[in-house]
């Protein structure tokens, strides 16, 4: 959730044709495994994309 001042950010990049509701491009990190933001699959830091859903990072 964002706070106020983020909010504010966002409303201003919006206003000025930016997309500031962006999908993750990026592998999200649980210790020492990496999280599909797409599905949640945990995998081993080494996994290059999603062996459950397919995702990859862009």
């Amino acid at each position: 959730m964002a706070t106020a001042d983020e909010s504010v950010f966002d409303d201003f990049l919006a206003d000025r044709g930016h997309e500031t509701e962006s999908e993750s491009t990026t592998w999200e990190r649980d210790y020492n495994k990496k999280r599909c933001p797409e599905c949640s699959g945990i995998h081993d830091l080494e996994a290059a994309d999603c062996s459950v859903c397919g995702w990859t990072p862009t």
